[in-house]
């Protein structure tokens, strides 16, 4: 075998051996117009897909409805987050201004110190510290929990790939059916989606866990 035989020999066993390393993410389907979209989100959602999402060039009114999509925990997050946060900086400004105890190692001691007999502990004066971090760990539990539930980072996505996923900024309507959903089995969600509609259906390969 010659050197030029023995490089291409090569570089095509690697090629091989990088397509076979490439996952099946899923398919992805495009549609024409918002209204096919509409419909076919329904259907996909009636079929009982929960790995799924559509991609739109402007917000659509009433697809989260189409396709299922539930109200977000995120509120309840925020929620807990702030009832917390209040309740440490309550606590926190009655054990550092109305409390003093000799057991306690000094740099941990709270300082007890009355104002013209003013009560050593008055709720109404120390409302701004205890408001203060009611907001703190709400807005960081809202920042972190965006981006744990949308998982994120991700600075790449398999549609990318996908020479006609360019124009989902522009005039054209996707339909993404991921290949980790319980229910997924590839010829039926292609034939599903054609059925639908679909102008294309094509697979997506997944190369970040190869």
């Amino acid at each position: 075998m010659t050197t030029v035989e023995s490089a291409m020999g090569t570089g095509g066993v690697a090629e091989n051996e990088r397509a076979q390393a490439q996952t099946l993410f899923g398919l992805l389907a495009q549609f024409e117009d918002v209204g096919t979209l509409m419909s076919a989100a329904e259907k996909v959602r009636d079929a009982g897909f929960k790995q799924w999402d559509c991609y739109t060039p402007f917000p659509v009114h009433g697809l989260d409805k189409a396709m299922g999509i539930k109200a977000t925990r995120l509120p309840w997050f925020v929620l807990i987050a702030g009832l917390t946060g209040g309740t440490l900086g309550l606590l926190m400004c009655w054990w550092t201004n109305a409390t003093s105890m000799d057991m306690v190692p000094y740099a941990l001691r709270g300082y007890d110190y009355t104002t013209s007999g003013k009560p050593i502990f008055s709720l109404p004066a120390n409302i701004p510290p205890i408001f203060e971090m009611v907001i703190l760990f709400s807005a960081i539990t809202a920042f972190l929990c965006v981006f744990a539930l949308n998982l994120l980072p991700r600075f790449s996505h398999p549609a990318f790939g996908s020479r006609r996923f360019a124009r989902v900024t522009q005039d054209r309507f996707f339909i993404e059916i991921r290949a980790e959903d319980e229910a997924f089995n590839a010829p039926e969600a292609r034939q599903l989606l054609e059925g639908l509609g679909a102008t294309t259906v094509e697979e997506i390969k997944d190369s970040t866990n190869a």
